[in-house]
């Protein structure tokens, strides 16, 4: 099995592949989420962009933040992709529940952080930090 990625990847398909199923998953799922999040950002930078007088008078960061944020929602599709070819490399059928989710609707808003609650790590929750995922 090959594939040729469109994108800068930080793995390969072969190396995916020696992953185990488990860490595949929660790839493809940290992805879904950053994914979701994005395209919400993208959502605001494009009515920000809308509101100019015209596209060229569109503030340039904010149209350049749009036009990075298309090209990662582009990459972690892509690694979506690569990460289900390696569980079909190992015999998982990936269905729907793999699929990138574009309705923004369903993200879940995380609560307002209270500096006077009791930090603790709830094994429950998902933490996303700024580490890109995991790296080979």
């Amino acid at each position: 099995m090959e594939h040729r990625p469109r994108y800068n990847q930080p793995f390969t398909l072969s190396e995916a592949i020696v992953l185990d199923v488990s860490t595949l998953s929660e790839e493809i799922t940290r992805l879904q989420y950053s994914i979701k999040r994005l395209r919400e950002t993208q959502e605001a930078l494009k009515g920000l962009i809308d509101e100019a007088v015209s596209p060229e008078t569109a503030d340039a960061e904010i149209v350049q933040a749009f036009k990075e944020n298309q090209d990662v929602i582009g990459s972690q599709e892509e690694r979506i992709l690569i990460l289900k070819l390696a569980l079909a490399d190992k015999g998982i059928r990936t269905g729907s529940h793999y699929d990138v989710d574009t309705d923004t609707s369903k993200v879940v808003k995380a609560p307002p952080h209270d500096p006077n609650a009791e930090e603790h790590d709830d094994p429950g929750s998902i933490v996303e930090d700024d580490s890109g995922g995991f790296h080979l």
